[in-house]
C-alpha cells in the first residue's frame, strides 16, 4: 500500500483517491516575471517524479500546474523593462516551458492562468461575499474574513491570536481584522485591471489558485502540493476561502517540497545567489539536476553545490556503467549465475516499489538500482554475453524510466572521438612516466568537456 506524509496531519497516511483508479493533482506553479531558477526545477522534478510513479502504479493522473500571469511582481518588472506585461508573462512562459521539456519533466494535463479563470475568480469572490465570508471594503479591496474560518491556520499549525500579534495593517488597508487577506484589490494607475462588482481591479495571489483548481479539478482534489514555502499563507489561505465556498473538505492530501539552498543559503536574489535553470543545463545534464533530487528526502532541504552536484553525475555515470555492452569476447555465464541475475532483476521490482511507496523514498529506489548495477558489472567482469545480460539492463532502464532518468550517453562527431583517443592515448603515457601532474590535467580538463575517464586494471577507457 502507497502511503505518502500529509502535511495537513503531519503523519503518514495510507494514499486513498476520492475516485478507484484516479488522481487528481493541482501542484503552484511560477510567477512568470524572470527566468526560472533551480528551485523552480527541484519542485517541479519532485512532483513530475511522483506523477512518474503514480502511473506506473495504475493510476489515470490529471495534473494541473498553474501560472500566475498578473502579478506585483510581474508588473513591476514589466515597468523595468518597458514592456507590456501580458507580453512578459507570456515570454516567460513559453521559456519556461522549455526549461520544464529540457528537464524531461512531462507535460502538464493542463496549465491554467489567472488571465483566463477572471469569470471564475469573480463567482468564486462574490460568493464568499454571499455567505458572509468576504467583505468589501470602501477603497475597492474585498478582504476574506479569517475570523469566520474556526479552523484557519491547521495547515501551518498557527493559532490565529498568535498571527495577529504580529501582523500590521498598511495605510491604505480597510481591513476587520489584521490577517484579512485580499481577494480583490482595486486598480492603480497604469496596473491591468478588470471589471467587477466592486470596481476596476485585479485579483489576490490566493483566490487565483482556488479559483483554477475549482475550474479545472472541481470542488475536491487529491493531493495538492507545492514548496513548503507556500504552506503559509498561500496553501492556508487556499484551505479556508474553498472550503467556505463550497462547503467540502478541499484537498486530501498536502505535499510539500524542500527548500534548495545554494551553499547553505536559501536561494534569493537579494543576495544574488540566484542560478537559472538555463544557466546550469549549459554546464550540466538534465539527469544530473534529477539524481540530486532523487538522492534525498523530497521533504528535505536540498544542497545544491559543485560537490553534492559531482556526487549526482557520479552517480548517474555508475547506473549508466550497467548498460555497457559486454566484450566481444564474453565466453558466458554458467546457467545458474545467469538464472541468478535474472532473478535479481525481478526481485529489484520488488524492492524498488516497496521504497517508492514508502513517501516516494527515492533514494532507497536508486539503492536497488545501484545493486542490481553492481551485480550486472560483476556479471560483465566474469564473462556474462550481451544476451545474459539484457533482463538486468532492462530493469535497470525501465526502473530509471519510471523516476524520469534518461541515461542517455552523450552524442559526438566522429572527429571528436579521435582527439578524445589522442589525449587519453597521450595521458597514458604521462602515467608511464609516473607524470601524475600532466596525467591529473588531461584527466581534469576531459571531465570539464563532458568526458569521463576510467582507469582499470585492463587499461584506460572513456566515453561521453
Amino acid at each position: 500500500m502507497l502511503k505518502l506524509y500529509n502535511t495537513l496531519t503531519r503523519k503518514k497516511e495510507e494514499f486513498q483517491t476520492l475516485e478507484p483508479g484516479k488522481v487528481k493533482m493541482y501542484i503552484c506553479g511560477v510567477t512568470v516575471y524572470n527566468d526560472a531558477h533551480v528551485g523552480h526545477a527541484m519542485s517541479a522534478l519532485v512532483f513530475d517524479i511522483i506523477r512518474r510513479y503514480l502511473e506506473y502504479r495504475g493510476y489515470s493522473v490529471k495534473h494541473v500546474m498553474n501560472f500566475t500571469d498578473v502579478d506585483d511582481k510581474i508588473i513591476n518588472r514589466a515597468n523595468q523593462l518597458g514592456e507590456n506585461p501580458f507580453n512578459l508573462a507570456q515570454r516567460y512562459i513559453d521559456d519556461y516551458r522549455q526549461n520544464l521539456a529540457d528537464l524531461n519533466v512531462l507535460p502538464a494535463t493542463s496549465n491554467p492562468r489567472a488571465t483566463q479563470t477572471m469569470n471564475e475568480i469573480l463567482s468564486m469572490i462574490q460568493g464568499l461575499i454571499e455567505r458572509g465570508y468576504a467583505y468589501p471594503a470602501s477603497n475597492g479591496d474585498v478582504y476574506f474574513r479569517v475570523t469566520r474560518d474556526d479552523d484557519y491556520g491547521r495547515l501551518s499549525g498557527r493559532r490565529l491570536d498568535d498571527m495577529q500579534a504580529g501582523a500590521r495593517i498598511e495605510v491604505e488597508e480597510q481591513k476587520e481584522h489584521p490577517m484579512d487577506f485580499a481577494l480583490w484589490k482595486a486598480a492603480k494607475p497604469g496596473e491591468p485591471a478588470w471589471d467587477s462588482p466592486w470596481g476596476k481591479g485585479r485579483p489576490g495571489w490566493h483566490i487565483e489558485c482556488s479559483a483554477m483548481n475549482l475550474a479545472e479539478l472541481g470542488e475536491q482534489i487529491d493531493i495538492h502540493g507545492g514548496g513548503n514555502d507556500l504552506i503559509f499563507p498561500h496553501h492556508e489561505n487556499e484551505i479556508a476561502q474553498s472550503e467556505s465556498f463550497t462547503g467540502k473538505p478541499f484537498a486530501r492530501y498536502w505535499m510539500h517540497n524542500g527548500m534548495l539552498q545554494l551553499g547553505g543559503e536559501k536561494m534569493s536574489k537579494s543576495l544574488g545567489n540566484i542560478v537559472s535553470i538555463k544557466e546550469f543545463l549549459s554546464k550540466r545534464d538534465a539527469d544530473v539536476m534529477r539524481m540530486l533530487v532523487l538522492n534525498g528526502s523530497y521533504r528535505a532541504p536540498l544542497i545544491f553545490n559543485e560537490e553534492t552536484l559531482d556526487s549526482a553525475e557520479k552517480g548517474l555515470e555508475r547506473l549508466k556503467s550497467g548498460l555497457k555492452p559486454a566484450p566481444a569476447s564474453a565466453a558466458g555465464l554458467s546457467p545458474e549465475a545467469a538464472s541468478a541475475l535474472v532473478a535479481q532483476a525481478e526481485a529489484t521490482h520488488q524492492t524498488f516499489t516497496d521504497s517508492m511507496d514508502d513517501d516516494f523514498n527515492s533514494s532507497g529506489a536508486l539503492a536497488a538500482l545501484f545493486e542490481l548495477v553492481r551485480l550486472i558489472n560483476t556479471a560483465r567482469d566474469s564473462g556474462a554475453t550481451d544476451a545474459q545480460l539484457e533482463p538486468a539492463q532492462k530493469t535497470i532502464r525501465s526502473l530509471a524510466g519510471v523516476l524520469g532518468l534518461r541515461l542517455s550517453e552523450k552524442k559526438s562527431s566522429g572527429d571528436a572521438d579521435k582527439f578524445v583517443d589522442l589525449l587519453v592515448e597521450i595521458r597514458t603515457e604521462m602515467r608511464k612516466q609516473k607524470n601524475w601532474a600532466m596525467s591529473d590535467l588531461i584527466r581534469d580538463r576531459l571531465k570539464a568537456l563532458g568526458v569521463t575517464i576510467e582507469d582499470t586494471k585492463d587499461g584506460t577507457g572513456w566515453h561521453w
